[in-house]
Order: structure tokens, then sequence, then C-alpha cells
């Protein structure tokens, strides 16, 4: 159990450095270990946790405490929960102190800019993680890329597309 509980701080204290944009952003890093490297969990039981981690409150990085349940319950959770929070956060409150002290700067603009492009490209990886994750990946990605186009074009509510989006899902996966 002890081997288990320090590959998951090994796994997920990096990750946690690594959450720029928020949780989401290391979706796709945290699908390689558990899935790809670790074995600990198949994509479908990924993508159910991670679903699950959607409809809970909170952060969404408690994907990484269900993980850590799976692979070494009660304590696995624990451990999973303290490598993904704490480190990311005594980083940013390091952060936010320097931020603080030279606001306004040139150096910190720039930085603020040029973190924008970084986080929504990480957030994007991560859509395309669990796309592909789905065992019926092409008709995820065609809902997900119809349901972006209307979105983007201001006509449609996001939650009437999400409740179309389970209909197909609902109606068209058990014909295939």
């Amino acid at each position: 159990m002890w081997l288990l509980l320090l590959a998951l701080l090994r796994v997920f204290i990096p990750l946690s450095l690594l959450t720029i944009g928020g949780g989401q952003s290391v979706i796709p890093a945290i699908h390689e270990q558990v899935v790809t490297q670790q074995g600990w969990l198949s994509d479908q039981q990924f993508l159910d946790l991670f679903a699950l981690s959607r409809l809970a409150p909170g952060p969404k990085t408690l994907l990484v405490a269900l993980i850590g349940w799976e692979v070494s319950g009660f304590w696995g959770a624990w451990v999973a929960a303290i490598a993904i929070f704490l480190p990311s956060a005594l980083l940013m409150y390091a952060i936010v102190r320097v931020w603080q002290r030279h606001a306004g700067k040139r150096w910190v603009r720039a930085m603020e800019k040029g973190l924008v492009p970084i986080a929504a490209g990480m957030v994007f990886a991560a859509a395309g993680t669990i796309l592909d994750a789905s065992s019926h990946k092409e008709l995820a990605w065609v809902v997900a890329l119809g349901s972006t186009a209307l979105l983007l074009s201001g006509k449609f509510n996001p939650f009437l597309l999400l409740g179309v989006g389970g209909l197909v899902f609902v109606g068209v996966v058990p014909l295939l």
C-alpha cells in the first residue's frame, strides 16, 4: 500500500505545479499517467470518474481524489488530494506575493497576456483527451464540434445543447 501512496505522490505533485488555467488544464497529463503509464484505470473508468467529478460540487480536480480512491482506498484519495492541491496552493501564495509587489510592471503585464493562450490551449487539450477516450469518439467529436459551432453563433442556449447532446448519445449509441 505504501508503494501505491508514494506513486500517487510522484504522479500528482508535479501535475499540481502545472495547473495553469485551472485543474482541467492537466486532464491530458492525468489521463496519460493513470491510464497509459501506470495502468491504474481503463479509459472507461477514467471517463466515469471524470463525469462523476464534474457532477460533484467543488473544484474539478477532485477527479484526482477519485482516482486515488480507486487506486488505494481512503488513504489513496487523501494522499492524491493533498498532492494535487497543496503544491499549487503554496506556489500560488508565493506568486501572488511577487505579483502584488510588482503589479503594473511591464514584465507582469506581458506574462499575464502570455499565459492566457497557454491556459486556453491546455483546456482545449483536456477536451480532446476526454473526447478521444470515449468508446464512441467519432460521435463525441461530431457532437462537440457541432455544439461549439452553434455556441459561437450566439443563438443557442448552452443548456439546450447539453440536453440535445445527451439525447443524441441516448438515442444513437444503442444503435451502434
